[in-house]
């Protein structure tokens, strides 16, 4: 098969052609129209963050394995071909429930193993305050718990690989330390940790700090504080919300100014009500509202975010908007990045690269990525070549 566009490293036009789940070669080519006519080319997005799609969650208790497949398949069209799912606070057997569905997904489908490398754990251990809690169910908060985690890690068949807890969490540092052993990458969020125990937590393994900038409180103190130590920390990469609602351009430019394009991770923190109308939704105990605009709220509440309704094509979008990034830059922050951070492959315009693939139409910053095909392993999944 062969795909022709632009490069989206250098906007060069080039044919990529590919062999069974692999590109073989990557070469110049000359089209025939104008250049600005055709589509780019790029590796395909890669989201460590996604809790469900449709009305469902990968949480939620009684989680089939067709459930599973019914909220992987649309990420196609965003332009997604590997995501963590993410199961947020919750009792153990729900969240039992909910690996155990990914798990059997993934063994009946080869297209489903390839998407999901990984999960992502988002809590149970994290902060109980108001503010840094969230949306995450209070009743459900706990004391990190390494042997409740071991049990989880076996249903899942190893498949997490990344983990957030808040700093200050009781036995947070063992867990910690536990985790880095196993090869869990470990993430600081929903934190009211004190500056000491964010260094603690970083001392100990800590690499990510998940959606930075949000899960925490309305008001904090000016400095010292969990946002400005976790910023400030070299060896903390950061993963940003770029929706357009979580965050202001003013902290997405201070955040990648900071950490840099190697450092940021760029995630839609899709909520289990993506792809859902506009109204008021019921998940386990809290009523949430998605509004017209996209963005998810705590029902009545309109500041307290509960999760996006928008892709991760949105947030590479928005954050060349905000920050000014490079088109390149932007996207490796929405696929190398992820890869890179968990030890996955990093998907590259190169020889013997996967095949994990977006053709895609953009004219430049205040405008959308429109996604035109994507190949995962070679297939296409989405569109036309």
């Amino acid at each position: 098969m062969q795909l022709k566009g632009r490069s989206y490293e250098n906007g060069e036009p080039v044919c990529v052609t590919t062999e069974g789940e692999h590109i073989v070669s990557v070469d110049p080519y000359w089209p025939e129209g104008p250049l600005d006519e055709c589509p780019y080319i790029a590796p395909a997005l890669f989201d460590l963050q996604i809790n469900g799609h449709g009305g469902t969650w990968f949480g939620q208790e009684e989680l089939s394995c067709d459930d599973v497949i019914r909220v992987l398949e649309p990420h196609y069209r965003l332009g997604i071909t590997r995501i963590c799912p993410t199961l947020i606070t919750s009792s153990y057997e729900a969240l039992a429930s909910g690996f155990a569905a990914i798990r059997e997904a993934r063994e009946q489908q080869k297209w489903a193993q390839q998407m999901v490398p990984g999960c992502h754990l988002e809590g149970p251990y994290i902060s109980k305050e108001d503010g840094p809690r969230g949306a995450h169910p209070l009743e459900h908060v706990r004391p990190a718990d390494w042997d409740e985690f071991e049990k989880l890690q076996a249903i899942s068949g190893g498949l997490i690989r990344l983990v957030t807890l808040a700093a200050e969490s009781e036995g947070a540092i063992e867990f910690i330390r536990s985790a880095v052993k196993s090869g869990v990458v470990i993430s600081i969020g929903h934190t009211a940790a004190t500056p000491e125990q964010v260094t603690a937590a970083v001392d100990a393994g800590a690499r990510l700090s998940t959606h930075l900038g949000n899960g925490a409180h309305g008001t904090i103190r000016r400095h010292p504080n969990y946002i400005w130590e976790q910023l400030g920390d070299e060896r903390l990469m950061a993963s940003i919300i770029t929706d357009g609602h979580h965050l202001p351009a003013s902290f997405v430019r201070t955040v990648i100014g900071n950490k840099g394009p190697l450092g940021t991770i760029i995630t839609c923190d899709a909520a289990g009500l993506a792809g859902c109308a506009p109204g008021t939704y019921t998940h386990g105990s809290i009523e949430v509202e998605v509004l017209p605009s996209g963005k998810i709220v705590i029902a009545g509440q309109k500041q307290l975010l509960a999760g996006s309704s928008l892709g991760t094509d949105t947030c590479v979008a928005t954050a060349i908007d905000y920050a000014g990034v490079r088109l390149s830059e932007a996207l490796d922050m929405a696929g190398r990045n992820p890869a890179r951070l968990l030890n996955f492959e990093e998907i590259r315009l190169r020889r013997n690269s996967r095949a994990d693939l977006i053709l895609f139409d953009y004219v430049g910053p205040g405008t959308a990525l429109k996604i035109k095909a994507t190949l995962a392993s070679g297939e296409v999944r989405f569109g036309e070549i």
